[in-house]
Formats: C-alpha cells, structure tokens, sequence
C-alpha cells in the first residue's frame, strides 16, 4: 500500500435533501461531431488517427451531447476559439449552469436562497479568481457571510469531495450547504494528432449539478464517504497545459484496467466497514466514464445485469460531463422512486488518479 493512501471521510450527520441538473440547450450528434472534426482536421491527422476518430465518434456508446453554445452558434467555432475566448465562454456558462442547477436544487427542497449558509463549487476545465462561488453568491442572492469555497483539480471525481467539504462545514442544526458541480469540458477544447485528444473530443460535454446538504433528517442520509488515491498512475489522466497555458486532456488507452480495481478496493472497504456486500446495494450512481470504463468496472464489482443501466444511458445522452456526471446518475435515480432503508453508493474517479465513494441510505 505504498503507493495508496486511504482517506477517511467518517460518518457525517448529514442528508442529501435534493438534487438537480442543468445542461445547456445547444445539442451535439456524433454525425454532426464527426463531420465538423473531419472538415477541420483530417488534413492533420495520420491515417490512423483518421480511422480512430471515425470509430470513436461512430461508436454507440455515445450518441449526442450538449455544449456551452447558443442555439445559432455552430460548434466549428470552437476550432478556433482563442485562450481568451476559451476563460470568457467558461466563466459564462459555468455561472449560468450553476446557478440553473442551484435554482432547480432549491425549488426541489423547498428551500430560500437566504437558507443557504455554505457554497461549495468544484470544477477542473477552467480557473477564474475570484471563483466561480462570487458570481453565484451574486445571482442567487445569497448571505454576504456565507461559508463560500473553490474547489479545483479534482478532475472526474470532484463531486464527492465537494460533498465531503461541505459536510464538514456544517456547524449547526440550521445550516443548509448548497453543493455545486460544474464542467464546459468544451472549454478546453485542442485537437492534435494525440489518441488522448480525439476520444477526448467524442465524449466529453458540458454541464452542472447541484445537490442540498443539510442537517435536517430526510432524503438520503450520508452514511459514509471515502477517497483512494493514487499517485503512481497520475499521468494516465490528467490534464497538462499546453501551448500558452491551454488545458490538455492526457488519458491512458489502459485507464479501465487501472481504474477498476482502484474502485473495487475503495468501495470493498465502504462496504465492509459497514457490514454490507455488493448485494446489499440497490442505487448505484456511477460516473460515465466511458464505455470500456464502465464495463470493466461492472465486471471489478461483479454487478447484476442492469445495474448500471443508468450509468450507460446517462453516457449516451449526455457524454461524459466530467465531475458533474455522478449529479445526473443520482438526480435519475431518485426520480424513480426509493424505499426507506434503501442502500445507495455513488462513485467517482479521476484524475491523480483519485477515487471517491459516497455511501448513503434512504430515510
């Protein structure tokens, strides 16, 4: 375990009291993906890249996604967009996502924005100072004393961290954390002759979640969350800058068998230090990695057929949105209904390489 360091989180006093999600309007279809990626840049590519991409897009595992466009606006400009351009659309959208999914998060828990006494906001595809929190704060019209944190570089995973943060800085029985998630994967756009880059561009996409965290009994209580973190396999995805600084998607063609177990421990461990089995877990919010990382860690965890159903239709309609992802698989979880004492397990996994688990039961 040299090369692992397991991080508890401890049983935290807290309840996930409602969740929502927000993409933008503008959709993506692989065929139009593909047809805008090989106009650009097939002059550009070897022949095997060229072949790669159009298996890539053409794959079904995706078929359309959403980005950080206004309806009008054609995709091929982001082929061109400048630095500058890139932090601008990012800052926009990701305030605007944000406070979307936080406005929806609210109106579902029944809760004022005068409520909320901690803002935590994790995002990795763009950076701004001050961060996103400050425009939030400002949108929605919360306290100018509220317990307000960024968090960056969590990759994927981010989602459960935030969470873990937010949980600790729960002080008393009133206070209410809105929790934030959000990703314009599409703001770090580049295309090169680079594997990492083309599945890349075929899979990611934009959008946020949200979720209520509060003290009060009710919805799903946080029973337990855990980080595993790797560090021997941190450049097998991670972002690198990249001419003047861009954000570059590194990602290892071996990151599903490297990520499966590191899941499989991590949530091995959740469930034993609470007396569970795999089968004792009926909700399972995945994050939609990928098609190859999705499998292999069905087949880590030994899941029955099907229960990762939402995991995969999430990827396909959406993409991989990166650390708000897990947001989605949960959000459509809960809509189709729970019963009290239910076990539910949501898992994230990223970049360092990091994984997260967030243990939670029904009330």
């Amino acid at each position: 375990m040299s090369e692992k360091k397991l991080q508890s989180g401890g049983g935290m006093d807290a309840y996930v009291a409602a969740v929502a999600v927000a993409q933008p309007d503008r959709q993506l279809d692989q065929g139009e993906a593909l047809a805008i990626m090989q106009s650009r840049y097939d002059a550009e590519l070897s022949d095997r890249s060229r072949a790669m991409m159009r298996k890539v897009f053409r794959h079904p595992s995706v078929q359309r996604r959403r980005i950080a466009l206004e309806l009008t606006e054609s995709p091929g400009i982001l082929c061109d967009e400048s630095p500058d351009d890139k932090i601008k659309r990012f800052t926009r959208w990701a305030v605007e996502l944000s406070c979307r999914a936080a406005r929806q998060a609210l109106l579902n828990g029944g809760v004022e924005p005068g409520e909320i006494t901690v803002l935590v906001i994790n995002t990795c595809t763009g950076y701004i100072c001050p961060g996103i929190t400050s425009y939030v704060i400002e949108n929605l019209g919360l306290r100018a004393e509220i317990r307000a944190h960024d968090l960056v570089g969590s990759g994927c995973g981010g989602a459960i961290p935030n969470l873990q943060v937010a949980g600790a800085l729960l002080q008393h029985e009133d206070d209410m954390a809105l929790c934030i998630s959000v990703e314009i994967a599409t703001a770090t756009f580049q295309m090169e002759d680079d594997p990492s880059l083309i599945v890349s561009n075929a899979i990611f996409a934009d959008g946020a979640g949200a979720a209520l965290i509060s003290r009060r009994a009710g919805g799903l209580r946080i029973v337990d969350t855990r980080s595993l973190h790797v560090p021997l396999h941190r450049e097998a995805i991670r972002y690198v800058h990249r001419h003047g600084g861009q954000l570059h998607n590194q990602l290892s063609a071996r990151l599903p068998e490297l990520v499966a177990p590191v899941v499989g421990t991590l949530v091995r461990d959740v469930l034993d230090r609470h007396g569970l089995t795999v089968s004792d877990v009926r909700h399972w919010a995945v994050h939609s990695g990928g098609e190859k990382v999705i499998d292999a860690v069905e087949e880590e965890l030994v899941l029955g057929a099907g229960q990762l159903d939402i995991t995969r239709r999430i990827l396909e309609s959406h993409g991989n949105m990166s650390s708000a992802t897990v947001w989605f698989g949960l959000d459509r979880l809960m809509s189709n209904g729970r019963q009290p004492g239910d076990w539910w397990l949501m898992i994230g996994f990223g970049a360092g390489m990091s994984v997260h688990a967030c243990l939670l039961r029904s009330v």
